[in-house]
């Protein structure tokens, strides 16, 4: 028994990394790649990929594959995009969006809609989520049935479990069990995720070169958000999803911040509070949800047209987030970061702020070498870092140990000998 079970061990470790091999690859794939990628033997990957091929989880291409080889062109092999589908769905301010992806990390339709997510009472806003996933699910053109994965990514703090959005500032409901509650409604595996720790993954899956060991995403946007890749490893806390960084204290008892504490680094540094700087409000006053990319963006404008209280506004986030920044350089070493969302269009106002005040602090003795890069549409960063760490799931959970799922609608093999 023993010997047997041994043996399952093996086959399942070798067929997961075939999988990551050819995940990983951008198009199609050599054997010979995959060999010297992984260290098997090419008799291995040949019973491997035949047995992945003919279950439907990878495809033969006769197309040319480069080869550093003369002789006839290797055979690649690629992702059948049928074979599996995820949904990546992501709630955030006033907005819920969905994905359907499939196997390969294609999206193959999308839906979104706008929602009061901070006037909803607890079982509308839970309501809403599950309608809008259920709308998706129906559609005739979506074989329901081959999605093996919802992933939730949403604003604030999920438990380390990645089963319930504990707050967010978003809505004030707290504790909600979103994966329980929507596997119970569609009896697929779900998980729940921060969104900029899925900035952060799906940055490391765009260019692994570069975000490789240590680095840092950044939100700006309505919030102020952070994920954080330490020694390849995401953060997360203990209790939770890890790094609060817009709800650090930039001034004690200073601005009102939408979490309804004072003098967080949001609080100078979230849209809404740029834009109250920029109109001189008071920092006393709460906080608007209705500050719009469109109304950041005509702002930056004026801001690099003139000096004045939209110039301001934006050197007020640089310095909160560049003491923010220098502090978490204290901690551990300084990383590559990348700024996402609308604020990264306007970070040339901001920069200089950010770098003088990380400069003054204890972890910016290294400030010039700390480079930053910016993406303007964090949807779409979440919605891709969802999507794999979805489709990962299926890799290592569903395909590498062979489990069965059902055949594609028209009578077609099953997947899964």
């Amino acid at each position: 028994m023993a010997a047997g079970v041994r043996h399952d061990d093996l086959r399942r470790r070798n067929r997961a990394l075939v999988l990551s091999a050819v995940r990983r690859s951008v198009g199609q794939v050599s054997r010979t790649a995959i060999a010297a990628e992984t260290g098997l033997s090419h008799s291995t990957i040949s019973a491997i990929s035949a047995d992945l091929i003919a279950e439907g989880i990878l495809s033969e291409s006769r197309d040319s594959v480069p080869s550093a080889k003369r002789g006839r062109p290797q055979v690649g092999l690629a992702l059948n995009p049928q074979a599996s589908f995820v949904l990546s769905v992501v709630l955030s301010l006033n907005f819920l969006s969905l994905a359907v992806i499939d196997y390969t990390g294609g999206v193959v339709a999308q839906d979104e809609r706008r929602l009061d997510t901070q006037s909803l009472p607890r079982e509308d806003l839970i309501g809403e989520c599950v309608a809008f996933i259920r709308r998706q699910l129906e559609d005739p053109a979506l074989d329901a049935r081959r999605v093996a994965r919802i992933v939730l990514a949403v604003q604030g703090t999920t438990d380390s479990a990645a089963r319930a959005m504990l707050w967010s500032p978003i809505t004030p409901q707290t504790d909600i069990p979103f994966a329980a509650i929507l596997e119970k409604e569609f009896g697929i595996p779900v998980v729940i995720e921060n969104d900029c720790n899925m900035m952060a993954v799906a940055l490391r899956w765009r260019d692994p070169a570069h975000y490789r060991d240590d680095f840092i995403a950044v939100l700006l946007s309505h919030g102020i958000g952070m994920g954080i890749v330490l020694k390849g490893q995401l953060f997360t806390g203990t209790h939770s999803s890890g790094g609060e960084f817009g709800h650090m204290v930039h001034k004690p008892e200073g601005a009102l911040c939408r979490c309804g504490r004072r003098g967080c680094i949001e609080a100078y540094a979230g849209n809404y509070a740029i834009w109250r700087n920029a109109r001189q409000h008071n920092d006393n006053e709460e906080p608007s949800a209705d500050v719009t990319d469109a109304d950041i963006r005509a702002l930056a404008e004026i801001a690099r047209e003139r000096d004045g209280p939209e110039r301001e506004a934006f050197r007020k986030a640089g310095e909160a987030l560049g003491f923010g920044l220098g502090s978490l350089f204290a901690l551990i070493d300084p990383a590559p970061v990348t700024m996402v969302g609308v604020g990264a269009s306007a970070f040339d106002l901001i920069e200089p702020a950010l770098r003088e005040a990380i400069a003054k602090t204890a972890g910016g003795h290294h400030s010039k070498s700390i480079s930053f890069d910016t993406e303007t549409n964090e949807l779409l960063l979440i919605r891709e870092g969802c999507a794999m760490r979805a489709l990962v799931f299926v890799d290592q959970e569903i395909f590498a140990p062979g489990r069965p799922m059902p055949p594609p609608v028209g009578g077609q093999a099953s997947l899964i000998a």
